[in-house]
């Protein structure tokens, strides 16, 4: 049974400029897991540096259906990876895993070999269109998002309402990361105990 599992996956989801990234990479530090995010992942997948800017419009370009799926692939087979290696390990997965679909699919592959957990990312539009401002000034930043792209995000966005109370966390990113960190922390010991690894007991990675 998933309970008995001493691995976890953490998968922080959601819209663009939700936050997720900044909360997941500062859970993943905080706790020494490894971190995939899907925007560096696709850009390294195109031979591309992640900083780099890529105009292209909704579904296009390396955010094409066929460069998307090649994308999730790799983060799925990246948690895949971690997890055979290291018993008790945990993970931490960061992208929009946008469809019910998508979602099923990290469950029926991880599950055998952990406990997947979802942590859904949001927060006011305006927070987020002032985050889609700031990174455009940001040349370190990796995400393309921009709100013409997020609209069309929001109108094929699936609510995870297949995830039960004991999978899933919504949380209200209009925070400081600490309160979110804090918030976090309180649900996963609720949902999992002792059972999940801490910092130290895992191999940090990025």
């Amino acid at each position: 049974m998933a309970a008995t599992h001493t691995s976890t996956v953490l998968v922080f989801f959601g819209m663009i400029a939700t936050g997720k990234s900044t909360l997941a990479a500062a859970w993943a530090r905080q706790h020494g897991c490894p971190y995939y995010n899907s925007d560096r992942v696709r850009k390294e997948l195109a031979g591309l540096v992640p900083e780099s800017r890529q105009a292209a419009a909704v579904d296009q370009g390396i955010y094409s259906p066929d460069s998307s799926r090649r994308t999730y692939d790799r983060l799925l087979s990246l948690a895949e990876h971690d997890l055979s290696a290291t018993a008790g390990t945990c993970v931490v997965l960061d992208g929009s895993y946008q469809s019910r679909s998508e979602r099923q699919r990290l469950q029926e592959r991880l599950a055998p070999r952990a406990r997947v957990l979802f942590v859904y990312c949001l927060c006011p539009e305006d927070v987020m269109r002032e985050r889609m401002v700031q990174r455009q000034q940001d040349p370190q930043a990796v995400s393309d998002g921009r709100w013409e792209i997020y609209l069309q995000q929001k109108a094929r966005f699936e609510l995870p309402v297949e995830l039960g109370p004991d999978q899933l966390l919504n949380i209200n990113t209009n925070q400081p990361l600490d309160t979110l960190l804090a918030l976090l922390a309180e649900w996963m010991v609720t949902v999992v105990g002792g059972a999940w690894p801490d910092a130290g007991n895992s191999a940090a990675g990025s």
